[in-house]
């Protein structure tokens, strides 16, 4: 009997397996739910990965706290890095950013390095690199015709400050991305570049990935020295304008823990033990996705992934900066597996290796799980638009475009333009600000407001949106004293369709809206009680089958 038995359940697990390896081979019931929780692809791949998963179980949870009132989060998420400053011809600037607005994007990550303004020493903002050609110029003159570009395109420009020109250091070797020996120089640049662009930039990002070669020289990395560069930097940018939003640094995704490469969460905790809380209004991060979909649930400090970012969010928790963003700077997948891939490419694997189909797949992926459950974050920047020309072949980040140098749409594009052109504009469970871009509002005004939540509110004659959740809040102003009105409420998650209006002469006084969701809440009561019967009544069965047999 027990040889029988046992024969039985041995055939059992050949077949349960034979299902498996079936339902994977043909992407499945099984395979659909795996990879919606390791963005895994390969069936090996997704096996690998479900037991990765249960790692999650075993280490301690991160606090991340998703229902707090988190500043410049109301801003379009879709943002893209370009490089307008190589292009030599004006024309293929101007045709760059048109590219950028048709495709829906209402960003652009736009470097101002400092080598290329103050070229020839300290207050010369005058172009004499090519006197044989042009004669003198202004520096000013290129970045004048980008800022002016790109509000023609109504696109917002957050502005990257950092590649110290030569003369602001003595140690020729330094290397072309050190900083200055001298940080009052670095101040003065910045304060006369946030000066010049007054009103028309109002974001401002205080270098690139510190924690990595070479973006800190050739020297070991120096959290307390980006710290202080940082502080300097951030006192400038507010005396030129008090409006100004400054932006950490994006520090590099590493596990290294060598003098030149620093982890991220070991350089952000020294950031913070000097002081870096008080330098900053949003923290950057990377967002590279490496060889896993956007979906990937796996949590582990030393492995990466595109949800690497809520390692970031734990630790300006734990500092008291829940209250403030994350911006993702550079989020991509690098489609290298291509036929078109020369064979010489050098790093081909540092990025992880995806086909073009797949990137294309995995950006709006991207943007659909961070609007869906990541609300800490605001805007999230492709990594890149395209770059001048094609001599960086044979390097594997060349790869990450979205256009060829000739302005050939790539399939990423095209998934892009696709995804924001159809995206139905909804609010997701956190506090959203009453200007969010998902809320409709006629006859709007923002006025300050101390005792809001966001520091001023939206004053409206009616406000309309769409929420995804089991409730829906408003926190509005009413007779001199603030109050949460619910708006919805059902017992499952639903999407609901809101309109809220004054009385007559009356005008909306919003602070912000608050969804939640606590559909597992209402559902965990019944559930348990349901698999607490079943589990008796398998028992009782059990018991009597084993009663009979005696």
């Amino acid at each position: 009997m027990t040889l029988r038995r046992a024969s039985g359940a041995g055939l059992l697990c050949i077949l349960l397996l034979a299902a498996l390896a079936l339902d994977l081979a043909n992407q499945g019931l099984a395979w659909r739910t795996i990879h919606a929780l390791t963005g895994e692809e390969r069936p090996l791949s997704q096996l690998r990965g479900m037991v990765e998963l249960a790692g999650n179980l075993i280490r301690v949870q991160l606090d991340t706290r998703p229902s707090m009132p988190i500043a410049h989060t109301q801003v379009s998420p879709y943002g893209i890095n370009v490089f307008l400053e190589q292009e030599v011809e004006p024309a293929k600037r101007a045709r760059s950013l048109e590219m950028v607005a048709e495709a829906g994007f209402r960003w652009i990550r736009q470097q101002f390095p400092w080598e290329d303004i103050e070229i020839h020493g300290r207050g010369d903002f005058e172009d004499r690199r090519n006197l044989d050609i042009t004669g003198a110029i202004s520096a000013w003159d290129k970045y004048d015709q980008i800022v002016a570009l790109a509000q023609q395109q109504e696109l917002d420009i957050l502005a990257r400050l950092d590649n110290p020109p030569a003369w602001s250091r003595a140690d020729a070797g330094a290397g072309d991305q050190a900083p200055p020996d001298d940080l009052a120089d670095f101040e003065n640049y910045v304060r006369a570049v946030a000066e010049r662009y007054r009103g028309r930039i109002r974001y401002w990002q205080v270098w690139n990935e510190p924690n990595i070669y070479p973006e800190w020289g050739n020297r070991d990395v120096d959290p307390q020295a980006y710290t202080q560069l940082l502080c300097r930097a951030h006192a400038a940018l507010k005396r030129a304008d008090p409006a100004n939003v400054v932006v950490s640094g994006a520090l590099a995704p590493t596990v290294a823990m060598s003098g030149r490469n620093l982890n991220d969460y070991v350089f952000l905790e020294r950031m913070y033990a000097a002081g870096a809380a008080d330098c900053f209004d949003v923290m950057a991060a990377q967002g590279y996705g490496f060889n896993s979909g956007p979906q990937d649930r796996r949590m582990r400090p030393t492995s990466f992934n595109f949800a690497h970012n809520l390692y970031i969010r734990d630790l300006m928790v734990a500092h008291g900066d829940a209250h403030k963003p994350i911006w993702l700077t550079e989020v991509a997948w690098n489609p290298i597996d291509a036929v078109d891939v020369p064979p010489d490419v050098s790093g081909r694997a540092n990025y992880g290796i995806v086909t073009q189909a797949q990137a294309a797949r995995y950006l709006p992926g991207a943007w659909r799980r961070a609007q869906e459950e990541w609300p800490w974050t605001g805007v999230l920047f492709y990594w890149f638009l395209k770059r001048p020309g094609d001599s960086e072949r044979n390097q594997s980040w060349y790869y990450f475009r979205m256009l060829e140098p000739d302005f050939t749409p790539l399939p990423v594009y095209e998934s892009a333009r696709s995804f924001i052109a159809n995206e139905v504009p909804t609010l997701y469970p956190g506090v959203h600000q009453a200007e969010s871009r998902e809320i409709e509002a006629v006859d709007p005004q923002l006025r300050a407001q101390p005792d809001a939540q966001f520091g001023e509110m939206l004053v409206a004659g009616e406000l309309s949106f769409r929420a995804h959740g089991t409730q829906v809040w408003a926190r509005l102003l009413r007779d001199g004293a603030w109050e949460q009105v619910l708006l919805a409420q059902s017992a499952l998650t639903q999407t609901h369709e809101i309109e809220l209006s004054a009385g007559a002469g009356e005008g909306l006084r919003v602070d912000s809206i608050r969804v939640s969701d606590r559909a597992w809440a209402t559902l965990f009561g019944p559930l348990a009680a349901l698999l607490s019967g079943a589990g008796m009544l398998l028992w009782v069965l059990f018991d009597a089958l084993r009663q009979r047999r005696r």
